[in-house]
């Protein structure tokens, strides 16, 4: 009973993270959007009110002209609304959900003790340590000199997160160096709402209240951070869908593929930005998709055969592997604590799902995605007896 509620409970808060980072994302790609199609009014009123940009749109059966000041109304409306809590609830979500899905069981889903033989509590105080050390590294660097070349800091931080994602990967279980790479980055754009793009919009508000004129810097700064939310998007989002393909994460070198697909996802990204300015550059996305097939190339398995200089194993020895390893969890009703199901529906406890499955388990034993963590010891050996079964057709 314990397990089924705890799988409710993820379910729902994967669910709230995965509606606010729609709600959050969304608000990010439409402001950027909106900011690249600004144009200079033509109004003389508008120019003389401050008004730095303007556009016309139609949507839903209506008419909306958003204008954007250079700095800010002279006289501040009576309300203002705030786009912050879509920020907040998918960081907090999904801080909920790596606690719940990644903490709680580390010995299962964080430590690999073929990767480094951590204790539990060790690898949740490192996972931790890495999250508030990533801020503070990147707020630093945004705070440096560094800050006003954007170029040059764009550069450092992606150098910085391949090297994360690398010393994750040394540490902890496959799958779980993935997810807490998207985590740092997650924590970045957060961290840009609540430290910097909010606090640097109050501090305009209070002035106006003041009666005073708005500093322009934190409006630069904060603007600087959306930007970088804008383009943090793309990688982040496939992190988040990376679990259900472990030939990424379960790849000898997952860390160089998810560089690869990182950078992709930025340079796609920068197309569409540029896009809406007016501007069409197809190097962009075509080095993107071009970095993609690379990335499909070099990661690619080898293919599975079976050895001619011996009889493939049987379905009875593969069983008897999977008892002692995969049944606890993959069964109708698992006996580990924590599942009330088997992961992702598939069955391991009769002979008929194993032979459905076979080519599937094949591929999760070979790039050590299953067992999760390695917690049953599963040896290499073992792992080749499956794979040879799978490629010589699954005999009985």
């Amino acid at each position: 009973m314990a397990g089924y509620l705890l799988d409710w409970l993820a379910l729902l808060l994967r669910w709230l993270h995965f509606v606010a980072g729609v709600a959050w994302i969304g608000a990010s790609f439409y402001f950027v959007w909106l900011d690249n199609h600004l144009t200079p009014p033509s109004d003389p009123e508008l120019q003389r009110r401050g008004v730095g940009g303007e556009l016309w749109a139609v949507h839903g059966g209506g008419f909306y002209n958003p204008q954007k000041y250079r700095v800010a109304p002279s006289v501040l409306p009576a309300k203002l609304h705030w786009f912050k809590w879509e920020a907040y609830t998918t960081w907090l979500s999904g801080f909920a959900l790596l606690a719940l899905l990644y903490f709680v069981r580390a010995e299962v889903m964080l430590v690999d003790t073929a990767v480094a033989r951590l204790t539990p509590a060790v690898a949740v105080g490192v996972a931790l340590l890495v999250l508030a050390g990533a801020w503070l590294v990147y707020h630093g660097l945004c705070a440096s000199p560094l800050g006003r070349r954007d170029g040059w800091l764009w550069l450092t931080v992606y150098l910085l997160l391949v090297a994360l994602a690398w010393g994750l990967s040394q540490l902890f279980a496959a799958r779980a160096a993935y997810l807490l790479t998207g985590a740092v980055i997650g924590t970045l754009m957060a961290g840009n709402v609540f430290f910097v793009i909010i606090p640097g919009q109050q501090a305009m508000v209070a002035a106006l209240r003041r009666g005073e004129t708005p500093d322009s810097e934190p409006g630069r700064r904060g603007k600087q951070r959306s930007v970088h939310n804008n383009y943090f998007t793309l990688p982040v989002l496939f992190i988040m869908i990376s679990p259900h393909f472990a030939f990424t994460y379960g790849h000898r070198y997952g860390w160089a593929l998810l560089a690869g697909i990182g950078a992709a996802g930025v340079l796609i990204r920068h197309f569409f930005n540029l896009r809406h300015r007016g501007i069409v550059d197809w190097r962009f996305p075509a080095a993107g998709v071009a970095l993609l097939a690379l990335v499909a190339l070099a990661g690619a398995p080898p293919g599975l055969t079976a050895r001619q200089d011996r009889p493939a194993a049987t379905l009875a020895q593969v069983r008897a592997i999977l008892e002692q390893r995969c049944v606890a969890c993959h069964a109708a009703r698992p006996s580990f604590a924590g599942f009330s199901a088997p992961p992702a529906g598939v069955r391991l406890d009769e002979p008929a799902e194993i032979k459905r499955h076979a080519a599937r388990l094949a591929e999760q034993v070979a790039n050590r995605a299953m067992p999760l963590g390695n917690l049953t010891h599963m040896t290499e050996a073992e792992r080749q007896v499956i794979a040879e079964w799978a490629a010589a057709g699954a005999p009985d």
